[in-house]
């Protein structure tokens, strides 16, 4: 543990604070699919966004970020989020754990700045834009600005986030001169675009930034190789490769609806936030979580199904907005949960397997098949924590 970090019996609580949020955040959801849920859960549903966004998600990263700096400044990030979706889940007045959050929010942009002025990149620029979108979101958010006038910067947080990452990782196959200048542009689009989608003009081109980032990643990512391959690395590649498929699906939804309202407004926002984001989820989660509880996850093909769970609900769900059945919408939102429960399982059992084969002295298959050279694997710590 490097001076100044936190060790794993104090990060497995803000790590479980993220959890509960998520658990909150998806029976939020499912009332307002009418699905019956605890009453005190169906009170939440207004809430639904926020705490899956910056309860669930933003805890995470901000826990992620922490550990990749090793200060132990920074885990207040993931304390104030935490703490904040507590204060909603305990009913007290939503200014308060909105305050407790945009706080939260404001220690992650402050890490990733210094981060990125200590490593003056493309990538870490990227991740400080997208720590950034969130501050501003949150700052909205507090004042009063209802969630359809913020979506769009609480969706940069997590793309550009995830976009800088991957373009951290972009040195096993270097973009060319002119696609990073293309990635410069884009960035610019999504930045302007994430402020302007109160206008039709910018909603096309919010739209338009995240089409192109979409064809961007599938175009350079060295996932397109990796696929190839198989184990671990190659679970990866898939979960990131039909990430982006999902990202460029919801940027033409936006494009073709014009507007964030309505069924589109369902549509995007699951296309891109559950489809994009929790597919970075599903594949990451073998590498992240080892590096923040220090625990062996070893693969297992069984990683496929609550991906194939996602990608089947969601195609279920956005039918359902598509040609305005309730019912199929309603029932794609059920399995959207059922895919998230089958991945917090599927974690749990990979860990177990892990501890199990760690006393019995076995190095985890994932380690034998990937240590050698698993590209998916960030190096540099700025991006993601090291073990």
């Amino acid at each position: 543990m490097r001076t100044g970090d936190l060790g794993v019996p104090f990060r497995l609580p803000l790590l479980m604070l993220g959890f509960a949020a998520l658990a909150s955040g998806v029976l939020a959801g499912l009332a307002r699919l009418g699905w019956n849920v605890p009453l005190s859960m169906a009170e939440l549903a207004p809430l639904h966004g926020p705490l899956m966004v910056s309860g669930f998600l933003g805890t995470v990263i901000g826990l992620e970020r922490a550990v990749a700096m090793g200060r132990r400044w920074a885990y207040l990030g993931p304390l104030l989020t935490g703490l904040g979706s507590l204060a909603i889940l305990a009913g007290l007045p939503p200014a308060i754990g909105a305050a407790a959050v945009t706080l939260g929010s404001a220690v992650l942009f402050t890490g990733t700045a210094l981060l990125m002025l200590r490593q003056r990149e493309l990538f870490m620029a990227t991740m400080t834009l997208g720590a950034l979108s969130w501050l501003a979101g949150n700052l909205l958010w507090l004042a009063g600005t209802p969630l359809q006038g913020v979506v769009a910067l609480w969706i940069n947080f997590l793309v550009l986030t995830i976009a800088g990452e991957r373009l951290e990782l972009s040195r096993f196959l270097p973009p060319s001169p002119v696609a990073k200048r293309t990635f410069a542009g884009i960035l610019a689009i999504l930045v302007a675009g994430g402020f302007l989608t109160g206008h039709p003009a910018g909603v096309t081109l919010y739209a338009a930034g995240l089409l192109a980032l979409a064809l961007w990643l599938l175009r350079q990512d060295i996932a397109r190789r990796t696929v190839k391959t198989q184990g671990l690395t190659r679970f990866i590649a898939v979960c990131l490769l039909s990430g982006y498929a999902w990202l460029a699906v919801g940027s033409v939804t936006l494009l073709a609806a014009g507007s964030l309202a309505g069924l589109a407004y369902d549509a995007v926002l699951h296309a891109i936030l559950i489809g994009f984001v929790f597919s970075m989820v599903f594949g990451h989660a073998p590498v992240i979580f080892p590096a923040v509880v220090r625990v062996k996850m070893p693969y297992h093909w069984t990683f496929y199904l609550p991906l194939l769970v996602l990608h089947a609900s969601l195609l279920l769900r956005l039918a359902g907005d598509g040609l305005a059945q309730p019912g199929l919408r309603s029932l794609g939102g059920l399995l959207n949960a059922a895919a998230l429960l089958l991945f917090i399982a599927g974690t749990l059992a990979s860990v177990i397997r892990g501890t199990r084969a760690g006393r019995a002295g076995e190095r985890p298959q994932h380690e034998r098949a990937t240590s050698a050279a698993n590209p998916q694997a960030p190096r540099s710590g700025a991006a993601r924590p090291r073990p």
